[in-house]
């Protein structure tokens, strides 16, 4: 039923039936309307139009909308189905219409239905617009458990775009297809042509074709596995261990083990450790690890008694060979044995060598090797004696191999068995075989310990230490220990040491640290000795820091410095504080220290004080302004090309000398300055509190009745003030002053 408001969208309905901005207006003003007056408008304008996409589209749009939250069975999801089918006679063309109804039947769960709808939307689109399709496509297919029917529709995908492959690989493998997925593996792999679009290289992917084959001979039946990583080894020969030991793991797992050993057999023959690039040692420990994994224990200490023959080109690799030996038995419970065999790699060779001689062989060079030492560390700690443990430190620290972390490792050691002495010998050595910054963690650590131990029991001793380890310190690691000196100066020892200790931390440490440093010591003597001793702190802080810091924490250690006074109630030397750090504060770009000594001022000044505050700050704008470089800051700053030179500041006069251009500044900035400054006395307002002038001077006179008014205009010193002239009068002195004196 229409309503009188529809009639002048009718009418122009009537005039213009095939305008599709008309039947918009209509529909966007029944937008409230209910859905089947809505619908029917769409129905009438879409007979008139049935080739208008955005009818369709938002017709389509708005049926959705309305089943929207229903059950997937109530009826009108199968209306709206037929509204799209009823849209694509004439959309099919549209990829958005197909893309729409798709995710509008995958929300229905009809997988059948989906699948064919998304089959037509291929066929009726042009291939140039299937790649909209696809990825809707793929999200459905795994979505669902149908493993035959995802596959299929991959197939399809990759003969449209082939450089996916990975992708389908990946979907192949987590569905447990692994043959298949090492097809395509191998495919792009002798593809010289394709590029990873995860950026791998096409080693990377051989590598993974490798252990995909290698881990599942189950599975992959259709690849001759034998000649895939044969023709590895002769392809990438810098990785024969790990091929190698890929086609043995793969004989294991197929049950071939007179396969895998034989393999491991040739592998050992074939690869020449001064040739071989990768880490060879690795062919021999799983070659020893085979033969344990299936209980042959003494097969396996055969293939380690020959690995450690082997004349490898590298000490680690040897090394390694040792330890796996050594963790082997281990495994096995055998720990009498891994001593023995730990004990056996690091004894003295009847020639010795250093580490790095190339020209002996690695079996004369082991005994220096600290991984071989720190394993057997580490087991006689655990199975050994106090004794046979210190020995084999003493030892490493007698061949010069120990690293800062064996010292302290050593030193804890003996600390535990409550050798204190003995764990401070130790870090003494550490400390004689390391040099800063190595030596850093030892040092901290010894005097941590020391102190923990003695406290102040032994002082002088304990102040030998730290002028030890403050000799030759670096700046950056000097902290700590002035920090720790001087604790240990505060708890055992004398207050005026611990300053002198605060007072050289503060010149040693680095020039970011000095300002933290200052803060502590100003903390710490205002403790121990009260705040009147922070004043030579003070002056010393505020003398040194702009030197190495900005003006910055200067200006804040002036302040912190002038509101202590101000608390002791010395204002003129707050006053003065206020004075010295002006001349580091430009106005211009420190407006907050100035607005905290006028209200220092206000509070305990007077008008005199306040007139000395805007003098000096005249004169430090002043000072600032006439400085050249600052100047030439502030005219880059201005310029319109921020990377051009000073002659760039003047464009048409290129040629114009770079220093009238200075002159020209220094008068622009001058002139502002005159700008600035008070036209008359009269202005300068000065308020205490919320008294006016006026009762303030009356006040004053009040408090100060001998005070001298003087002239406002203090400025004119070329002006005397001559003092007046005073009438005398002459009159006779009285005859009884001089008595009998007196002449006739």
């Amino acid at each position: 039923m229409q309503e009188e408001e529809d009639l002048q969208y009718e009418e122009e309905i009537l005039r213009n039936p095939f305008s599709v901005k008309c039947w918009i207006r209509y529909i966007e003003f029944k937008q409230n309307a209910p859905r089947h007056v809505l619908n029917l408008i769409y129905e009438r304008a879409l007979k008139e139009l049935p080739g208008s996409y955005k009818l369709w589209y938002n017709y389509l749009k708005q049926r959705r909308k309305q089943v929207k939250n229903r059950c997937v069975t109530d009826p009108g999801y199968e209306e709206v189905n037929n509204c799209h089918e009823r849209a694509l006679v004439f959309m099919h063309k549209m990829p958005r219409i197909w893309l729409d109804y798709c995710q509008f039947l995958m929300d229905q769960c009809r997988i059948t239905r989906t699948r064919r709808t998304f089959d037509r939307a291929l066929r009726a689109l042009p291939i140039t617009q299937h790649h909209r399709i696809w990825p809707l496509y793929l999200k459905f297919v795994r979505l669902y458990p149908l493993p035959e029917t995802a596959v299929r529709v991959y197939r399809r995908y990759l003969k449209l775009s082939p450089e996916n492959a990975e992708e389908y690989i990946e979907y192949l493998r987590s569905i447990d297809r692994l043959d298949e997925a090492a097809l395509r593996l191998a495919t792009v792999v002798n593809d010289e042509r394709f590029v990873s679009k995860e950026g791998k290289s096409n080693y990377q992917l051989w590598h993974e074709l490798c252990d995909l084959i290698s881990q599942n001979p189950d599975k992959v039946k259709s690849l001759n596995v034998g000649a895939i990583i044969r023709g590895g080894l002769t392809r990438f020969t810098d990785q024969l261990g790990k091929l190698w030991c890929s086609l043995a793991d793969y004989y294991i797992r197929s049950g071939h083990f007179e396969k895998i050993i034989n393999t491991y057999t040739e592998a050992v023959q074939t690869v020449d450790p001064f040739k071989a690039t990768g880490k060879t040692h690795t062919l021999w420990v799983s070659f020893a690890k085979f033969y344990e994994d299936n209980g042959q224990i003494e097969d396996a200490r055969t293939i380690f008694e020959k690995a450690t023959k082997v004349n490898f080109k590298q000490v680690d690799d040897l090394a390694c060979v040792w330890c796996e030996y050594g963790e082997m038995e281990l495994r096995h419970e055998n720990y009498d044995q891994a001593l023995r065999i730990l004990r056996k790699a690091t004894a003295i060779p009847a020639k010795k060598a250093e580490y790095f001689d190339t020209s002996e062989p690695v079996q004369n060079r082991v005994y220096k090797s600290l991984k071989v030492w720190s394993m057997l560390a580490d087991l006689e700690e655990s199975l050994g004696t106090f004794k046979s443990t210190k020995a084999v430190y003493d030892r490493i620290l007698d061949l010069r191999i120990a690293t800062p972390q064996i010292i302290i490792n050593y030193a804890l050691f003996l600390e535990e068995h409550t050798y204190f002495e003995e764990s401070f010998k130790a870090y003494e050595r550490g400390i004689s075989l390391f040099r800063w910054p190595n030596v850093y963690d030892i040092w901290n650590t010894y005097l941590t310990k020391f102190i923990d131990r003695y406290g102040g029991k032994k002082l002088e001793r304990a102040r030998d230490l730290f002028e030890q380890a403050l000799d030759g310190c670096p700046q950056k690691y000097a902290k700590t220990i002035y920090l720790l000196y001087a604790k240990l100066e505060e708890e055992f020892g004398l207050a005026r040491h611990a300053m002198a200790v605060y007072e050289r931390a503060t010149r040693a440490v680095q020039p970011s640290e000095q300002y933290e440093m200052y803060n502590i010591y100003i903390k710490r003597a205002a403790e121990i000795y009260g705040v009147t001793h922070t004043r030579s702190i003070y002056e010393k802080a505020i003398e040194s820091l702009p030197q190495v810091l900005s003006d910055e924490h200067a200006r804040e250690m002036c302040q912190r410095f002038a509101d202590m006074e101000c608390k002791l109630g010395e204002i003129d030397r707050a006053r003065a504080i206020y004075s010295y750090c002006s001349q580091i504060c430009d106005p211009r770009t420190t407006g907050s220290f100035w607005q905290t000594w006028k209200d220092f001022e206000i509070r305990h000044g007077n008008e005199d004080t306040i007139r000395e505050m805007l003098r000096i700050k005249r004169s430090v704008q002043a000072t600032y302004n006439t400085q050249v470089n600052f100047m030439a800051s502030q005219m880059l700053k201005v310029s319109s090309n921020a990377t051009g030179t000073v002659s760039d500041l003047a464009p048409g006069q290129s040629g114009m000398d770079d220093m009238k251009l200075l002159e020209q500044r220094a008068e622009q900035l001058a002139a502002e300055t005159e700008r600035d400054k008070p036209r008359s006395k009269e202005k300068i307002l000065f308020v205490r509190s919320d008294v006016s002038r006026s009762e303030m001077a009356a006040l004053s006179r009040q408090v100060n009745p001998d005070e001298i008014d003087i002239d406002e205009d203090e400025g004119d010193e070329s002006e005397e003030n001559e003092p007046d002239e005073v009438q005398l009068e002459q009159q006779s002195v009285p005859s009884a002053v001089f008595g009998g004196l007196k002449v006739d």
